[in-house]
């Protein structure tokens, strides 16, 4: 009697099945086909060891006998040796950007998914080893020092930016970016990237404070796109919470999911105040912005605490950057 673990397999199997994961891969990359097992099959093996045991390369394998992946994917184990994976990744590698948004189209069009809102934002990974300068094409990041989300300073990293629908969170860009690219600077890129994809329909672009500059507010004002974003915590001086009437604000009809189950008077509430705020550039010739501004009070247990004479026990104000239209 032979023993194999199905876990989550089949509901992996299924999914991919309905993407069109291999039939997309192969469609972009038919050179790999063959009479044993095509790109598409090993990309499809992969995700699906990412999403039950994740695995080094070298390891696949023997995830692929210890699970049910022949029964399931109908793949040999043995055909999954890290020789093989390599040449799948290899072969997919320039072709990333077309094939995440290949499937991120046919997951919306097969699940009916709400793209109007797209989230946007970029992390970092540190390495080890040694990274010669040399060798690399153009359209592929370089891995060098920059400013790692992990504190690990001593670290060469890369840098991978992901835009996903705000409904079921599906990818709808993704790009990878070099070690030592500020974050800043990459946002009026996937905007442009972005506004591509949406065609004639406008989208609503949420990212966090890196949004927030002149040239990036510019771009998406000159281009018609909204968007939001938190202030950046040097952009609003200490000045003008001190100055803020707690009595003006709005209540909000608004309740965390952390304090759905508590009484009323034990629950958060959250005030908002609306006004504008300037931005200037670097440069005396660039013209002012203005945009609306939301600030939003709220008390409680980890709120980040603030004290000012105006207010009576401990708050946090966060300012959130929209623009006219929102």
């Amino acid at each position: 009697m032979v023993e194999k673990r199905l876990g989550a397999l089949p509901v992996a199997a299924e999914f991919l099945r309905r993407l069109d994961v291999a039939g997309i891969v192969d469609e972009v990359c038919p050179g790999g086909a063959s009479a044993l097992v095509t790109h598409g099959q090993v990309v499809e093996a992969l995700v699906a060891n990412r999403l039950t045991s994740p695995a080094p390369l070298v390891w696949v394998e023997d995830w692929a006998r210890c699970w049910a992946v022949e029964e399931v994917f109908g793949i040999r184990p043995g055909l999954l040796n890290d020789d093989r994976l390599a040449r799948a990744l290899e072969a997919i590698a320039p072709h990333l950007e077309h094939i995440a948004g290949a499937v991120g189209a046919r997951a919306i069009g097969e699940f009916g998914l709400d793209v109007a809102r797209m989230h946007w934002d970029m992390t970092s990974m540190s390495v080890h080893g040694a990274f010669p300068a040399g060798g690399r094409g153009e359209d592929f990041p370089v891995i060098g020092y920059g400013h790692p989300k992990d504190r690990r300073f001593d670290l060469k990293q890369v840098q991978a930016g992901l835009a996903v629908s705000a409904d079921g969170g599906i990818p709808r860009h993704a790009r990878a970016f070099g070690g030592g690219a500020a974050e800043v600077s990459q946002v009026v890129g996937a905007m442009k990237d972005l506004r591509a994809m949406a065609g004639e329909r406008g989208f609503l672009m949420v990212a966090d404070s890196k949004l927030v500059s002149c040239s990036n507010i510019c771009a998406l004002l000159a281009a018609g796109v909204r968007f939001i974003a938190p202030a950046p915590a040097a952009q609003v001086k200490d000045e003008v919470y001190a100055a803020l009437d707690l009595a003006q604000a709005t209540v909000v009809d608004w309740t965390p999911d952390r304090d759905t189950g508590k009484p009323a008077e034990l629950r958060e509430t959250y005030r908002v105040l609306e006004d504008t705020h300037t931005l200037t550039g670097p440069r005396k010739s660039d013209p002012p912005l203005t945009v609306r501004r939301i600030l939003v009070h709220y008390k409680g247990q980890g709120a980040v605490e603030r004290r000012y004479h105006d207010f009576k026990g401990p708050l946090a104000v966060a300012p959130v950057f929209v623009d006219e239209d929102l």
